[in-house]
Order: structure tokens, then C-alpha cells, then sequence
């Protein structure tokens, strides 16, 4: 599929190299970035939600960060999907790179009223290194797609990301699940956030999914550890 591209002058990717947030050097040469969510089979076979872990790696499925939640064991049954939580991202040395929060709303979620009120919304916080906010991510109001906003460290949207119809996960489900990549005026599809099927045995013994952003080269830095914020967020809720 090819995607709209965002142009900028030739030294726009080493301009990002000295800009970018410590840490995060590495995502400047991406154009995708694959993360999987490690197997758990205790929630599988006993339906036991337990912290989630994530690795990601690049396009050849080398590991350059690890992502791993921290929410505690109440607010993760009795709230399941709906729950707050904190991820911890590190890179291969467990350095900590990023931090990414979401608290917890007890009337957010449903997109038809995303858009009423601030309390009706998810919205995650992404900090790189932690303590510096360089973006979040907010849902908004749909009738029949999940629709979320990218904001920058001023709060101007940058992105969007709309989602399918309706998701279609288990093991009888055998397609993907795509989430569009679109500019700020949401006119031009620049990339996508896919859910991809694991077959038949794996998803019906297991949790475990595996997404992939695409996403333009030149793309800021902050934008793609925003977009890394975006992607738990549909993992978690979704």
C-alpha cells in the first residue's frame, strides 16, 4: 500500500538526531516498528490479567526497546480494559526511555461519548526521558470508529488515527486489523497501527498480539514514541 509521504528539506533527519529526546536516537532510521506482546499463559488457561509486556524491534526483528506495565492487581481485574496504567520502556542496556500513563476514568471508553467531556475520554501521557512530556494521545467522539488525536508537547494536533468498523479478534477471525495513519486534517493517510492475525492455535490459547506501525522515515522522533504511546493504548483498551 503506499501511503502519502511528509517532505522536508535533506538535513531534516540529522536535524532530528540532535533534537530528539535522549534515548530515543534509534527511531530516527525507522520507518516500522514491530511489537509483540509476550505470551502469558496464565491468562490464557486461568484468566488471570497479569501485567503486560511488550517487546519491540525493528523491521528485521531485532529488540531495540522492551515495554512493561505497572498497574496493581486490583485496578487490573476490576477494571480490566478500562483501567489506568503506567509503562515503563527501556532500551537493551534497561535504561528507562520512556514513560507512558493513562489514568483511570470510570465513564471513558465508549466513543460515542468520548467526545461529551473530558472525563468521557481516554487520553495517555508519553514523557521521553521521564519527566519530559513530548506528547499524548486523546480519543474522540465517534459513531462507529475509534478516532484518537496525536498531540504534540504544546497540545496542537499532529496526527490522527482512525480505526475499522468494528474489530475482529479470536482465532475464527483470520484478518488483520488495520488503524489508519492520517495527517493533522485527517486528508491523507501517511501510515497505519495493524493488528496482525497469529493463527488459529495461537490466538486461541493465548493473549498475545502482535501490531505494526508504519509510518513516514522523516517523521519526527516525538511523534513516533507518541505513536509507540498510541499503539499500547489500542493494545490495552482494545
Amino acid at each position: 500500500m503506499n501511503f502519502t509521504s511528509i517532505t522536508h528539506e535533506p538535513n531534516m533527519l540529522s536535524n532530528q538526531r540532535t533534537s530528539c529526546p535522549p534515548g530515543l536516537e534509534y527511531l530516527t532510521y525507522l520507518d516500522k516498528i514491530k511489537v509483540e506482546q509476550l505470551v502469558s499463559l496464565t491468562e490464557a488457561f486461568i484468566g488471570f490479567e497479569r501485567n503486560n509486556k511488550y517487546v519491540l524491534r525493528n523491521a528485521n526483528d531485532e529488540q531495540f526497546l522492551y515495554a512493561f506495565e505497572e498497574t496493581d492487581t486490583c485496578m487490573r481485574i476490576c477494571c480490566t480494559n478500562q483501567r489506568g496504567f503506567t509503562v515503563h520502556v527501556v532500551d537493551n542496556m534497561k535504561q528507562e526511555v520512556m514513560l507512558i500513563t493513562r489514568e483511570f476514568k470510570c465513564c471513558a471508553g465508549c466513543c460515542w461519548f468520548a467526545g461529551c467531556c473530558l472525563g468521557c475520554a481516554f487520553e495517555v501521557r508519553v514523557e521521553a526521558p521521564p519527566g519530559n512530556f513530548i506528547g499524548s494521545i486523546k480519543q474522540k467522539g465517534s459513531f462507529w470508529k475509534a478516532s484518537y488525536d496525536i498531540l504534540d508537547e504544546s497540545g496542537d494536533t499532529i496526527l490522527k488515527i482512525e480505526g475499522p468498523c468494528c474489530i475482529w479478534d479470536g482465532p475464527c477471525c483470520p484478518c488483520d486489523n488495520e488503524f489508519k495513519l492520517l495527517t493533522a486534517d485527517g486528508m491523507n493517510q501517511i501510515g497505519n497501527l495493524t493488528k496482525e492475525y497469529a493463527g488459529f492455535i495461537k490466538e486461541m490459547v493465548t493473549v498475545s498480539d502482535k501490531f505494526t506501525i508504519s509510518f513516514p522515515q522523516d517523521l519526527s522522533v516525538k511523534a513516533k514514541g507518541t505513536l509507540i504511546g498510541a499503539l499500547l493504548l489500542i493494545v490495552i483498551f482494545c
